[in-house]
C-alpha cells in the first residue's frame, strides 16, 4: 500500500493549490486519510482527514474555513483545496491513513496513522 502525495508549489498570499494523495495497492475503502503538514523547525500537525466511510471531515483551527478535504474513490485519490493561502502555511505537506470500521470523525493523532506519502512542498511568499 503505497501513498503519493503531490501538488505542492510556489504561490503567492490569497492564491490556492490543490494537493493530491494517491493511493495504491488498496483501496481506500476502509481507511480515514489525514493531511500533516511540517513547517521548518516545527513538529508535524495534523491539519484535516476524512473518513471514507461516511464522508465525516475535520479541520484544525489553523485551517478551517480556507482549506478543503475531499476524497474521489474512483480515482482512489484524496484532495485538499488550499485556498486564502497565507505565508504561514509554507510547510511540507504529507498525507497519511489508517484503518478503521467506524465512521464518525477521524482522528488528527499522528501516532495511529500506518502509511505515510512522501511529502510535497509548498511555498507561500510574494
Amino acid at each position: 500500500f503505497q501513498l503519493q502525495a503531490s501538488g505542492g508549489g510556489l504561490v503567492q498570499p490569497g492564491g490556492s493549490l490543490r494537493l493530491s494523495c494517491s493511493a495504491s495497492g488498496s483501496t481506500l475503502e476502509n481507511y480515514a486519510i489525514g493531511w500533516f503538514r511540517q513547517a521548518p523547525g516545527q513538529e508535524r500537525q495534523g491539519i484535516s482527514c476524512i473518513t471514507n466511510r461516511d464522508g465525516t471531515t475535520r479541520y484544525s483551527d489553523s485551517v478551517k474555513g480556507r482549506f478543503t478535504i475531499s476524497i474521489d474513490n474512483a480515482k482512489n485519490t484524496v484532495y485538499l483545496q488550499l485556498d486564502s493561502l497565507k505565508p504561514e502555511d509554507t510547510a511540507v505537506y504529507y498525507c497519511g491513513t489508517y484503518l478503521t470500521y467506524y465512521s464518525g470523525n477521524c482522528r488528527l493523532t499522528e501516532q495511529i496513522y500506518d502509511y505515510w506519502g512522501q511529502g510535497t512542498l509548498v511555498t507561500v511568499s510574494s
